[in-house]
């Protein structure tokens, strides 16, 4: 793909990025197109949940045979269960759904125009649609899964085969398949998964082309050094380094993958942290528990120095002259602690209280010393939550409450230190889940006064600074940068390759002055920084 203007420079780029880890693929031979469903994956591990609202990462690719170009992607709510080309107009059927894992089988039944991507949720009511195929230009047959699986321990495994009769499907509206035409006899219907058939076409389309395909995801941090390099940590990769050539210099591969890097004090190393899920186990014995894998890594070489393993998952804080490290709630019996990462290894610290994903992850770039989220109620940390430093000897210094507004329960977020200040961002819990406005950027004193604050309604992934500027990533696809002396919005752009729609998942300003972005479809992009984008009036 040739990159836009905005963006320069793309690493890890390969065909069919858009849609992460395949599900189903489908090639029409006549119209010399390819739908492609996949998952680029949740933006949610053990360190942090803090851009969860409004996400979904299913989803679905319209590629041209000839160059894989991706034409149009759409986001999916649901998994993509089938697809089907019309047999004479430029449309694409797509079943959507899952089981909500209590009672409901939910989805949709999409129909995308493959000229200009504009799509319709065909279904008057959620229902999950396992299978789509026409019989003819008219005809749409249907296999819907049981409304719900109340007394019905077969519901799994049966489906609903409707046929919908319209003269033109290209006409169309918003809900209008009623519920009375989806009625049908329940009969036995297989569900298939046909990864494995999608991975095959992928890489055979590839081939045509004179590419290669293969699965990327989920770029989790980035860190650009003085020399040109980028650094990334993504799904199945620990860390890798790419030369300013576009060359990628090294990759420490791991099963999992890296979540954070973080340089080291020496300048020639850096900390990765790569969690480590359940591990299965045999018949009457417990799994093994979740937890974390701390390396250093060599940045000339990408060699392993040293590695530290503790009893539970953990995040990496950053600040200072020293690199600390949070152990979060896990198998021990003893209050969670600050670990101490020195040279002669790690050192215990004080008690750190308890840790959840969505309450205290608390990144913060350029930081002159450690800062945690603390809450001051060990039986609930989550309430009252308190923005703590962390001084070289380990001893935290309570600096103001996290929420400003007693009224309103702030999650935590990425973050950076300009001056004597910091600029954060979060959104407002909600039992009704996020509300218009309920995310924020909001740039605070040391002593808490609140200098200003910027509401959105979707959550940000990902924060920096230079000092005049604040750049933030939403999981909307967003990218706006902020005056951060007034919060004034100076440019707002969709991030995209190709003219296909991406998310940043990370993010960070190089030494060189520009962007270096990691997305949640596996690539690492090079950006202007004062990309002239147009401004926004809210």
């Amino acid at each position: 793909m040739t990159p836009e203007p905005f963006v320069r420079r793309v690493f890890g780029d390969r065909p069919f990025a858009e849609i992460g880890e395949p599900a189903l693929a489908l090639a029409h031979d006549g119209a010399r197109l390819v739908a492609v469903a996949g998952d680029v994956g949740s933006v949610q591990w053990s360190g942090g949940a803090i851009a969860t609202s409004r996400w979904t990462g299913h989803r679905i690719g319209v590629y041209e045979r000839d160059g894989l170009r991706c034409r149009h992607l759409t986001r999916s709510r649901y998994p993509v269960r089938s697809l089907a080309f019309h047999p004479d107009l430029p449309l694409l059927a797509a079943g959507t759904g899952s089981y909500d894992g209590g009672y409901l089988f939910e989805g949709e039944l999409l129909l995308i125009d493959t000229e200009t991507g504009a799509v319709v949720s065909a279904l008057g009511e959620g229902r999950e649609v396992l299978g789509v195929e026409w019989l003819g230009a008219t005809a749409l047959r249907l296999v819907l899964a049981p409304t719900d699986d109340w007394d019905n321990r077969l519901a799994h495994q049966q489906g609903h085969v409707a046929v919908v009769e319209r003269a033109d499907w290209s006409a169309v509206g918003k809900e209008t398949v009623g519920y009375e035409e989806l009625a049908a006899p329940v009969e036995p219907a297989a569900r298939t998964d046909r990864a494995g058939e999608a991975r095959a076409l992928l890489t055979d389309l590839a081939a045509a082309n004179g590419r290669t395909w293969s699965v990327r995801r989920r770029v989790w941090a980035v860190e650009a050094l003085e020399d040109g390099r980028a650094l990334a940590a993504l799904d199945g990769v620990r860390a890798e380094s790419w030369l300013p050539s576009g060359e990628r210099q090294w990759a420490v591969e791991d099963a999992t993958g890296g979540r954070q890097l973080l340089p080291a004090t020496d300048g020639t190393s850096l900390w990765t942290n790569a969690e480590r899920g359940h591990a299965r186990a045999g018949r009457g014995k417990r799994p093994s528990p979740r937890t974390a894998r701390i390396a250093r890594i060599a940045l000339d070489t990408g060699r392993v120095l040293e590695t530290v393993v503790p009893d539970a998952p953990a995040v990496l804080l950053a600040g200072g002259s020293r690199t600390v490290l949070r152990i979060l709630d896990g198998p021990r019996k003893s209050p969670a602690r600050l670990v101490l990462l020195d040279r002669t290894g790690p050192v215990d610290g004080p008690e750190a209280g308890g840790f959840d994903v969505f309450n205290h992850p608390f990144p913060v770039r350029r930081a002159s010393a450690a800062y945690a989220l603390v809450g001051t109620d060990p039986g609930e940390p989550h309430r009252d939550k308190w923005v703590v430093a962390v001084s070289a000897d380990g001893t935290p210094r309570r600096l103001f409450p996290h929420s400003w507004d007693p009224r309103e329960h702030h999650f935590g977020g990425p973050a950076a230190e300009i001056g004597r200040s910091l600029v954060y961002a979060g959104e407002v819990h909600d039992g009704r889940g996020i509300q218009p406005g309920g995310a924020y950027v909001v740039r605070r004193s040391l002593d808490g006064e609140v200098r200003w604050q910027y509401r959105t309604d979707h959550p940000a992934t990902a924060l920096d600074t230079d000092g005049e500027t604040v750049y933030v990533a939403y999981n909307s696809g967003a990218l706006v940068a902020l005056d951060a002396e007034d919060g004034s919005v100076r440019w707002h752009r969709a991030l995209e390759v190709g003219g296909a729609p991406t998310v940043a998942l990370s993010l960070v300003l190089a030494p060189q002055g520009h962007l270096l972005v990691g997305t949640v479809d596996g690539r690492v992009l090079e950006c202007e920084a004062s990309p002239g984008g147009r401004r926004d009036p809210s």
